[in-house]
């Protein structure tokens, strides 16, 4: 059976590129980039190679780039520690206070939820039904007690693109740090973190044609974080552990293309988003966070009176892979936080499919999909009457 993937915001197939760059590194050079043998300083120039095209990518210093285990330790070692880090610094015990987006990814909302029991209160932002920032709330919320504010640059599941550099100019004008989760901007919006004037942000390899196993954090430089985890002094002492090697020059090989490549790319799936939604729409989906700013490929659509993880199913009997929602709540019989979030009854959340297209989508593909969207929704529909 042919298959057809549009799941990309849950994971994407290695680059060719990204996967030449790795070869070595699984083999003959083995060597522990902390090691000060020939072995090891091979291995910690690759390291410093894919730190310079990630700092690239973003507009970063290399200093500014801390390699991660991926999206979740992340947003983790940012939220936690940038917001133990303000409360230890001016204005001490008074900035407990902690602003997060109540569409954000489970990690995110994780780890502001994980600083409630270290005396934070943590507060959820009001979005509108698009699930934007209300930015009046936003503003009456900002003041001298406030450690953190941390909001995506996308959403992982509607793709709706939040105001990052007002916001953050807002929040910092506060003396708050401000933190986004950028892992499903990487690769589909041009970043620019001193542009954005973020103090820290969130990436992954395997949204952005890497592997899995690998991202990073930005820290803007004069910034340190409270320790997340101690026992090692590998990335400056900012997040210890060595470093997966194999992994980290993937990335940084999947960062130098989507450098080269990035803004084409989003062009082409661009348009083929658009030409997708398009169809169903005259199906009758309504978009999820439409009518606004999103990454080019994303489109998440409600099919009133069909199961939307019933729709995902038959279409992957029919070989095309979508999906309800954040991967990390694959296999949940609960409505989708954000669309929730969004205002949404339980019953319109569960009505949701995301389609989220790749550098490899094709306009044949997305033909396919139309044709075989009509026969499947009066299935879904007519088995929920």
């Amino acid at each position: 059976m042919r298959r057809i993937y549009l799941d990309h915001n849950a994971t994407t197939r290695v680059h060719p590129d990204a996967r030449a760059a790795m070869q070595p590194f699984l083999d003959e050079e083995f060597g522990n980039p902390s090691s000060i043998h020939a072995a090891g300083r091979a291995a910690r120039d690759a390291v410093e190679r894919a730190r310079d095209e990630l700092a690239a990518l973003i507009a970063a210093t290399r200093d500014e780039v801390v390699f991660t285990s991926g999206g979740t330790e992340g947003n983790n070692l940012a939220i936690r520690g940038a917001a133990e880090s303000a409360r230890a610094g001016e204005g001490g015990a008074r900035r407990a206070h902690v602003l997060v987006s109540p569409v954000e990814h489970p990690s995110a909302l994780g780890a502001a939820e994980a600083l409630a029991a270290r005396g934070f209160a943590v507060e959820r932002l009001i979005v509108d039904e698009a699930g934007r920032i209300d930015r009046d709330h936003f503003a009456r919320r900002l003041g001298d007690d406030v450690a953190l504010v941390s909001v995506q640059l996308a959403n992982h599941e509607t793709g709706v693109v939040q105001p990052i550099a007002e916001l953050a100019a807002a929040a910092r004008a506060c003396g708050a740090w401000f933190h986004t989760d950028a892992v499903q901007a990487l690769g589909k919006l041009p970043i620019d973190v001193r542009a954005l004037g973020v103090d820290a942000a969130t990436f992954s390899s395997h949204k952005l044609y890497g592997p899995k196993g690998a991202g990073a954090i930005f820290l803007r430089g004069g910034r340190s974080l409270a320790p997340f985890t101690v026992g090692g002094h590998q990335e400056r002492e900012r997040r210890p552990g060595t470093e997966n090697v194999p992994g980290v020059v993937g990335f940084g090989a999947a960062a130098r293309v989507a450098r080269e490549h990035g803004a084409e790319w989003a062009a082409r799936v661009g348009r083929l988003r658009d030409r997708l939604e398009a169809g169903l729409r005259a199906l009758g989906a309504r978009a999820n966070g439409g009518g606004g700013a999103r990454v080019a490929n994303t489109s998440n659509l409600g099919f009133e009176g069909a199961d939307g993880e019933s729709i995902v199913i038959n279409l992957d009997l029919a070989g095309v892979q979508a999906s309800t929602g954040a991967a990390c709540t694959s296999g949940s019989v609960e409505p989708s936080p954000v669309l929730l979030a969004l205002g949404q009854s339980r019953a319109q959340a569960k009505t949701a499919v995301r389609f989220s297209l790749g550098w490899e989508t094709t306009d044949r593909q997305i033909d396919e999909v139309l044709e075989l969207m009509p026969p499947i929704l009066e299935r879904v529909r007519a088995a929920f009457a």
